[in-house]
């Protein structure tokens, strides 16, 4: 069982969190969560990239000089890829479909419990009780963080009704902000700490925040 700090606002400590590492998959599984990072992190390419192969370079398809006769090489028209100006061998025409894959339903949520497990295994996990402020504004969510001993990248997940916190936090150097149902193992292993709200971290161990159904792999 791993207890996990509760924090008030202003960083002390109000209550524990206890937490069954088989709730998130029993154990770090590194290979799940570099599979999920590999494919998440190349399913982001644009998928833009072109080159033009010979036949879509414009210009002459003539024989530049006869085959024989010159004392030269033999060759042929001028868009040939071993000529300047000429097309690329192999042309990328790959569309940003093409390049994309997925993992299964079950993996992929089994990969996002497995990264907060490794986020709690590492002591990288900041549970705060209340993360609610009366209007947004930057400055007070910074001295959070300041309270709670964030002093590197952080990875802030809240519930979709608390509006002010996501304003709040979104201004914040090195803070990014996700909905607690959006919540990827992308996001949480691209960023040193995870701050959470109790009842939103609550709600995403038991499932309840998932609206496509109750119960989560």
């Amino acid at each position: 069982m791993i207890d996990l700090p509760i924090y008030n606002k202003a960083g002390k400590k109000v209550d524990d969190f206890k937490i069954d590492p088989a709730d998130l998959g029993g154990e770090v599984n590194h290979a799940l969560l570099k599979q999920a990072y590999v494919i998440t992190h190349g399913n982001q390419r644009q998928g833009s990239a072109r080159t033009k192969s010979r036949g879509s370079v414009e210009g002459s398809t003539r024989k530049l000089y006869k085959q024989k006769g010159t004392g030269n090489a033999r060759v042929g028209a001028s868009r040939v890829p071993n000529r300047k100006g000429g097309g690329v061998a192999f042309a990328k025409t790959r569309e940003r479909e093409t390049l994309r894959s997925a993992l299964t339903r079950k993996m992929r949520r089994l990969a996002n419990r497995n990264a907060l497990l490794a986020k709690l295994v590492d002591c990288e996990v900041k549970c705060i009780d209340r993360l609610d402020f009366a209007a947004p504004k930057t400055s007070e969510f910074a001295m959070v963080l300041k309270a709670v001993g964030v002093d590197r990248t952080c990875l802030v997940a809240v519930d979709s009704s608390n509006r002010n916190a996501q304003l709040s936090a979104r201004n914040v150097p090195g803070v990014d902000v996700v909905r607690i149902d959006q919540l990827s193992a992308f996001d949480l292993l691209n960023h040193r700490y995870f701050v959470v709200e109790a009842e939103a971290l609550r709600s995403f161990i038991n499932g309840s925040c998932f609206t496509e159904q109750k119960e989560v792999a």
